[in-house]
């Protein structure tokens, strides 16, 4: 035990998984963090070309909450007709991007969102996961969601939850529901 106080230690925390919620209980994190007052920053790495109900609704967090949506959407899947180099490059600048406002000090906490999926379909690299963890400031918290976190950042991690999903709706035929889902 460090002669630290707990409150002045920031942490790597890890919400990953297969399950729902990861994102959603980030920004239950923002939220938390809004009522100490602290600066919070979302850097969406995969989610981009939907329209999602958290973006309305993290404006209402403003000014202490900003919402950076990088990604150029999801990749391969439904909709998506943008060429793997496309969102390697958009990838390329979320993580440029999330390097200098980590290291700026203006946050004390910093959400990569669906930065573990980005790694998954190589969007991102390990070393520049590595490099990202690197650069974290002693006192800022930083939050990495999406499913299939590495061995590496969950050994580094302080915290790590996994999502399990038990049920889904999405099983019986029901689809996704707008302020439930997006």
């Amino acid at each position: 035990m460090t002669d630290m106080k707990a409150e002045e230690k920031g942490l790597l925390m890890v919400y990953t998984g297969n399950g729902k919620g990861k994102t959603t209980a980030a920004l239950g994190m923002s939220v938390r963090a809004v009522g100490y007052d602290w600066k919070v920053l979302i850097i969406q790495f995969i989610k981009g070309s939907w329209k999602y109900g958290e973006l309305d609704g993290l404006k209402r967090l403003a000014p202490n909450v900003e919402l950076e949506v990088m990604g150029e959407g999801f990749v391969g899947i439904i909709d998506d007709n943008k060429s793997f180099e496309t969102h390697r490059a958009a990838a390329r600048k979320a993580v440029e991007n999330a390097l200098e406002k980590i290291k700026s000090g203006r946050y004390r906490l910093v959400i990569l969102d669906e930065l573990n999926v980005a790694v998954t379909l190589g969007l991102v690299t390990p070393e520049e996961l590595e490099q990202i963890i690197d650069s974290k400031p002693e006192k800022l918290h930083l939050l990495i969601t999406g499913r299939g976190a590495t061995r590496g950042l969950i050994e580094r991690a302080d915290l790590v939850t996994e999502m399990t999903e038990i049920k889904h709706p999405f099983q019986k035929g029901i689809m996704a529901q707008r302020g439930v889902d997006f």
